[in-house]
């Protein structure tokens, strides 16, 4: 199923009513994860760093939504620099995460790093809001994670950073994939 755009402020990006639950999304990425080298292992692994992230207070489905934005759940991704030449690294392309290009079979605690440094990263974005678990201030916050500063009239302006990138976690979200 392709992908609808959506753009304009969060109130024209679909409710968490719409949102499928955690394993059903991670159910459906399962192949794409294991076509960039990710062993089963690798993804097995993912699964538990997000249940284990998740305590930071941000949802399941939300992190994992990232990581495959970021990442397509690739464990050995490359690391890339921000806009002000920081790196970004690992699953979720976070600053200061660790990371381990071209890696695969890794530890749990080598995949809980990355994925706790995105979360933990996230979650600044999610209380420079107003830090609560709804739509609006998770699809505000991703456009935050993404491009670092928000049009709140548009969230698919990306100032400079990937302009359909809180459209397409939106569609995630859904179920769909790429």
């Amino acid at each position: 199923m392709g992908f609808t755009h959506y753009s304009g402020p969060a109130s024209s990006f679909p409710g968490k009513e719409t949102w499928k639950d955690f394993n059903t999304i991670f159910n459906a990425n399962k192949a794409e994860m294991l076509q960039t080298g990710d062993s089963g292992e690798d993804v097995g692994r993912i699964y538990n760093a997000v249940l284990d992230a998740a305590k930071l207070g941000v949802e399941e489905r939300v992190i994992f939504c990232i990581i495959m934005q970021e990442s397509t759940g690739n464990v050995g991704v490359g690391t890339t620099t921000d806009p002000d030449s920081h790196p970004t690294g690992g699953l979720m392309q976070a600053e200061e995460s660790p990371a381990f290009p071209g890696q695969h079979n890794l530890s749990q605690a080598q995949i809980n790093s990355m994925v706790q440094a995105g979360t933990k990263h996230f979650k600044g974005n999610l209380q420079q809001l107003d830090d609560q678990d709804t739509a609006s201030t998770i699809y505000r916050a991703l456009r935050l994670y993404n491009s670092g500063s928000i049009d709140e009239g548009n969230l698919s302006d990306g100032k400079g950073a990937t302009p359909n990138y809180v459209s397409d976690i939106a569609n995630r979200l859904q179920g769909r994939t790429n």
